[in-house]
């Protein structure tokens, strides 16, 4: 007979309670039965039944088939019991296995903690071993700097004594260099010649020698260092012409280290120390808005190359390609060249603003590359300026069909089937609007780090930017000619802004000034 299995104690606690009671009733409806209020305990109970079962069978077949119906009733307190005395065997059963369960279980916890205290042990001598090691490392440096401590001082002392003594040159000995490694700097000294040919420094530094002389005179107090005992400090000439052939050529820093014989992290160094002196020292004196008085003679200049009145400026803005940053990516994303070339392209930002010579008078450098140029104009510095103190009142800046017609701000039509009038009038700002654009053209063509990315940061990138338009500036006021085969062309989308019309009366000024040039027969020539 199969067992019952209970899921849980009191469902066997309930069937054990229920079949106890059941027994005890068929003992108490049995008259034969003597051995009622005998049983106290599951042993005794259990050896009572096998007696009585035994009296019984035998009293039955005394009887005969008389007493059927006390077979049956003995049948089934025997099956009663026998299902008791499986449901007491199955309780012991189950006290043994918790028992030999909880025993496991001691053994177990008792396996863990001791690993757990082995391996805690371990890493404690481990972190100790280290400790050791750590500090027998710094003592080490320790030792190995104050060495090189007195090895210097030593060097002074002795040259010092040398130098004392007055030796002739043939009688000194040859002193170490400490800390500078042996490079051959033959090209730059070679180039450092007065003989050295005039085209060929030209060629090589973007500027004759009378310009790099003057640059580097005016850069002197700012980037000049003292020599040491342990080496002597890079001339101020080097410098500068370090810093000019890292932006004229766009080399790598390694082919700049090998050109110049100096190590790659002097190079970057060097770079970005020249470009902050150029940025701080020649940007006010070279880079400005012009006076009063220059604003009557670039008026007039500008209107005797389109005849349109009150004109200070010729405005546009190029994009220079960047290494993707490593924060704000989307916003340096430029869609419109990574469609065109089918290479994704980051950059940032260069607004300007030249005169009739091509010279800058105000940029705005550095903002992302995704920003469209109205907004780069809206958040530059000229516009704050123009809206709070007016210096822009009753003149003009040119820009492109990329910029929005404002109260200083002239830009062309920009709807379809213009006029005559208007037509002529685009004409004329075109002119405009190509002094500018060839003043980008040389700036990118003169200064080659702008046409490739750089490995330079993008927080360092404001100050060589604005050191390269600088440079720039010194060169055209200096006349210095770019070489033809350094031309380069410019290619920046103009997209025209959502709001194109900012105010209404620029709007009247516009229609105006597009009738004069026409009534004067100064537009419209090359329409028919």
């Amino acid at each position: 007979m199969k067992l019952p299995t209970f899921s849980d104690p009191e469902s066997f606690s309930y069937v054990y309670t229920l079949l106890q009671t059941s027994f005890d009733q068929i003992n108490q409806n049995d008259p034969n039965n003597n051995t009622t209020n005998t049983i106290t305990n599951t042993k005794k109970r259990t050896r009572q039944i096998n007696d009585d079962e035994s009296s019984n069978s035998n009293s039955n077949n005394q009887e005969g088939g008389g007493r059927t119906s006390n077979n049956k009733r003995n049948k089934k307190k025997r099956e009663l019991k026998g299902i008791l005395t499986s449901l007491l065997l199955v309780e012991e059963q189950e006290k043994l296995d918790q028992q030999q369960f909880n025993e496991v279980s001691k053994e177990e916890n008792k396996s863990l903690d001791t690993n757990f205290k082995n391996k805690t042990k371990a890493m404690l001598q481990y972190s100790s071993y280290m400790d050791d090691y750590y500090n027998q490392v710094q003592e080490s440096e320790y030792i190995k700097r104050k060495k090189t401590r007195n090895m210097a001082s030593t060097v002074a002392v002795a040259a010092a004594a040398v130098s004392e003594e007055g030796f002739d040159s043939k009688e000194r000995v040859p002193q170490r260099r400490l800390w500078v490694k042996d490079r051959s700097g033959a090209w730059w000294d070679e180039c450092n010649r007065f003989d050295f040919p005039e085209d060929e420094f030209k060629k090589a530094f973007r500027m004759g020698r009378s310009t790099f002389d003057l640059i580097c005179e005016e850069l002197n107090s700012a980037i000049v260092k003292e020599d040491t005992t342990l080496r002597n400090a890079i001339p101020v000439r080097q410098r500068v012409a370090v810093c000019l052939w890292r932006l004229a050529t766009g080399d790598p820093l390694r082919v700049v280290s090998k050109r110049f014989g100096l190590g790659i992290s002097t190079c970057h160094k060097l770079v970005l120390e020249v470009c902050t002196a150029i940025k701080n020292v020649l940007m006010p004196k070279y880079l400005q808005w012009p006076d009063e008085v220059s604003l009557r003679k670039m008026k007039g200049e500008f209107e005797s190359i389109s005849g349109i009145p009150n004109v200070v400026g010729s405005m546009y803005t190029s994009h220079v390609p960047i290494i993707a940053p490593k924060i704000s990516v989307g916003a340096y994303f430029n869609k419109r060249h990574t469609e065109r070339n089918q290479k994704t392209c980051y950059s940032i930002t260069i607004q300007g603003i030249v005169d009739p010579r091509g010279v800058f008078s105000d940029v705005c450098i550095g903002w992302p590359g995704s920003m469209p140029d109205d907004q780069v104009l809206e958040k530059s510095a000229l516009n704050q300026r123009a809206n709070n103190g007016g210096i822009l009142k009753g003149v003009w800046i040119v820009g492109g069909s990329s910029y929005p017609l404002m109260d200083w701000v002239l830009v062309p039509y920009t709807h379809k089937n213009v006029t005559w009038t208007q037509h002529g009038f685009n004409e004329k700002i075109g002119e405009i609007q190509k002094v500018a654009k060839d003043a980008f053209a040389r700036l990118k063509g003169r200064w080659c780090c702008l046409q490739k990315r750089t490995e330079v940061k993008l927080q360092d990138l404001p100050d060589v930017l604005g050191a390269c338009c600088v440079l720039h500036n010194i060169c055209e006021l200096k006349g210095e000619k770019m070489d033809p085969k350094l031309k380069f062309d410019l290619v920046d989308d103009e997209m025209v802004p959502e709001v194109a019309l900012r105010s209404v009366n620029s709007m009247n000024a516009r229609d105006a000034i597009a009738h004069n040039l026409l009534h004067h027969g100064l537009a419209a020539t090359s329409f028919v």
